[in-house]
């Protein structure tokens, strides 16, 4: 027995192996891994606790507990982001690092397994890290699905949480307490494996004690345990002198020129301006920190999904560079200092003189408060139409305005509102990040004479008032473009969100009457917005993800526009697939108490994915309005099919979406079957298009 210790044998269920594990286990730990091997050393806190120690050898694994962790997020096997502090409610956090192929994880997961269904109920977080060069998101599915792993496997690409919490091996678990931030302790699960031998039970149960201890409150008394495993490979551990010696001039700063100075400069929409080397040391461990957890720079795709033009994200040796050379110190190394060279002022217009400057009415912003969606409009000027190839929205005040969108309307409104659904065109819009919209070469957007542009303006007071005039630079072809670009949303006012829950699951699709090509997508959610994507669901059910924003921020919003444009078949459907976040977790809440439906204001919520697109057999001279009001007959019956079945249920008929067809239900229901087929639901348009083979 330990002396000053209260571990109990093992108590969780004994743990055998099936004859294969056993044979994997008897080849693999003992022939594999064997050479060179250490055991294992205990770490007793108490001093005076030596019956452990002379149980093993001594130890050369680094002494990790009482590390702070720093915050970091990551994505795991499945694409899901995970921000590490976004679980410091949780009572402990537990990560065991993996590796494919290992035998000692394969037969380690088990039994880490057994803890979490144990500890998971007490509000104990469970992950797995792999940080081997050698693995990726889609070969870590894999073997995720070939042994059953149902714990998410967070992604270390770039190395570095595992080199920042000096992980030497697979199967390795560090328990980190959330309240102070450190590491209260690392080693094995139990005691069960060893490189030459394993028990068929388990002695000493090192992970349950330990978590037992910090939901008691108390010092870990075993905090530090060897743990065998497969050495993983940390090339840039054993260059921390070479780190030192990454040139501020040449690198650093060549990539902060690339990537961040179009913000970061004197007038630009960064909160502070990369003007000196100076700057950039003073601010380096913030900048560190916004790296690690994928806060900058803002783009928020998951770059296993889609290739995408104008990508602002940094690369991966672009993110090791920068985090090294501050882990270094930020030495500042010889030569001048490029960012300190005179720049010229940011131009009023970064696309051009315009060819049409519209002025949007003045509006004074209040200091504080809740300020209505404003929906003014624009008396169009243009006597004959135009084609649009380019657009810029030049904001009066960055601070106060969210977004803007736009859309002509044929009439000029009576009551001098605009109105969303009376919208036609696009003629640009605004999202911080988000500023101009340039058309690819062949494309354009036809703006008629007369009329108006009707505008939705949101305004944001920040604690002092200001009048914004908001201006839209338009720039049109000088002859007409062989193609049409068409614009349309999938959105969902239906949604319901109860108080208090996290990761809310909501669905609308838009299915398309005829081929289409698919330019860009503009993902829009609220302060709940957690997650977001897109995907294609072919006519013969088969279904593609070709946008996911792992991590939705509603600070940052943008079109993510393809570079080879996305073949839409007739008959496909786009799904917008959203998740929110409705629990006090979220520091962005507003209320987590309140049940959340569909509305303009930020603390309400949307499902609204802006798409840019042209149909196929489409041309210019040749324009196929039809088909477009194909499509948006279809956007109700997409936004009520939650489960995408192709019929509406009557639990699927709710919000205000659901309000529109409740009263009708029951006389289109012309089967009596309690769900309306699209069939049934089209009946009650004129044109009764069949969404499946797009006939009109």
């Amino acid at each position: 027995m330990i002396s000053n210790k209260s571990t109990k044998p093992l108590s969780l269920k004994r743990q055998q192996l099936r004859p294969a594990q056993s044979l994997a286990a008897s080849i693999g730990l003992s022939l594999i891994l064997s050479l060179g091997a250490q055991v294992a050393l205990a770490k007793p806190t108490d001093k005076a606790s030596n019956h452990h120690s002379k149980m093993h050898a001594v130890s050369s694994v680094e002494d990790v507990v009482g590390m702070r962790v720093d915050d970091f997020q990551l994505l795991d096997h499945t694409g899901t982001a995970h921000r590490l502090f976004y679980y410091n409610d949780a009572p402990a956090i537990v990560i065991m690092t993996q590796g494919n192929g290992c035998p000692i994880v394969r037969n380690a997961v088990p039994a880490y397994r057994d803890v979490r269904d144990v500890y998971e109920k007490k509000g104990v977080k469970f992950f797995l890290l792999n940080s081997n060069l050698q693995d990726n998101q889609t070969t870590i599915a894999k073997e995720v699905a070939d042994f059953g792993f149902d714990i998410p496997v967070l992604v270390d690409e770039n190395q570095l949480v595992g080199e920042s919490l000096n992980v030497t091996r697979t199967a390795e678990v560090f328990v980190i307490n959330p309240k102070s931030r450190k590491v209260v302790y690392h080693g094995p699960v139990d005691d069960r494996l060893t490189y030459q031998n394993q028990k068929a039970q388990a002695e000493f149960a090192y992970l349950s004690d330990a978590l037992d201890a910090v939901i008691a409150g108390e010092s870990v008394k075993i905090s530090q345990v060897d743990a065998p495993g497969c050495i993983v490979n940390f090339p840039e551990r054993d260059k921390k002198e070479m780190h030192a010696s990454i040139s501020y001039k040449d690198t650093i700063a060549p990539i902060l020129e690339q990537r961040c100075v179009e913000c970061h400069q004197v007038g630009g929409i960064g909160p502070w301006a990369m003007t000196s080397y100076d700057m950039i040391k003073g601010f380096s461990p913030m900048i560190r920190e916004v790296i690690r957890t994928d806060r900058m720079p803002p783009w928020h795709s998951d770059p296993n999904i889609g290739s995408f033009l104008h990508d602002r994200s940094l690369s991966s040796s672009e993110i090791k560079t920068l985090v090294h050379w501050i882990e270094a110190g930020s030495p500042r190394g010889d030569g001048y200092d490029p960012l300190a060279d005179p720049r010229e002022s940011l131009p009023d217009w970064p696309l051009g003189v315009p060819d049409l400057i519209l002025t949007v009415p003045s509006f004074d912003v209040p200091a504080t408060g809740v300020v209505d969606y404003q929906r003014p409009y624009v008396l169009n000027p243009l006597e004959e139409g135009k084609w649009l190839r380019a657009s810029t929205v030049k904001v009066g005040s960055r601070e106060s305005v969210h977004h803007v969108l736009t859309g002509y309307m044929k009439d000029i409104p009576k009551n001098g509102k605009s109105n969303e659904v009376r919208w036609g065109a696009s003629v640009g819009g605004y999202a911080v990040g988000a500023e101009s919209m340039i058309a690819r070469e062949g494309l354009g957007t036809y703006i008629p004479p007369g009329g108006a542009i009707g505008l939705q303006m949101h305004y944001t007071p920040f604690g002092r008032e200001v009048t914004d005039t908001t201006q839209i630079g338009l720039y049109f072809y000088d002859k007409q473009p062989p193609r049409m670009l068409r614009n349309s949303v999938i959105m969902d006012f239906s949604i319901e969100i109860p108080p208090g829950q996290a990761n809310h699951a909501e669905t609308a699709y838009l299915e398309f009457p005829k081929d289409a090509e698919l330019f860009y997508a503009f993902p829009h959610a609220h302060y709940r917005g957690q997650s977001s994507t897109l995907a294609i669901q072919y006519p013969d059910g088969s279904e593609e993800m070709i946008l996911s924003l792992p991590k939705y921020d509603f600070n940052w919003q943008r079109a993510y526009e393809f570079k080879d444009p996305i073949k839409v078949p007739a008959g496909a459907k786009l799904i917008a697939r959203y998740r929110y976040d409705n629990s006090a977790q979220n520091p962005a809440n507003p209320d987590p108490t309140k049940k959340i439906v569909w509305g303009d204001q930020s603390f309400e919520e949307m499902l609204y994915t802006a798409i840019s697109y042209r149909w196929v057999d489409e041309t210019s001279a040749d324009q196929k309005t039809q088909y477009e009001e194909l499509l948006r007959a279809g956007r109700l019956f997409g936004m009520l099919d939650d489960n995408i079945d192709e019929s509406i249920q009557k639990e699927e008929v709710r919000g205000r979406a659901g309000r529109r067809l409740a009263g009708s239900f029951d006389k289109l229901d012309q089967n009596d079957d309690g769900a309306l087929s699209w069939q049934e639901y089209a009946a009650s348009f004129k044109a009764k298009p069949t969404a499946s083979t797009g006939s009109e």
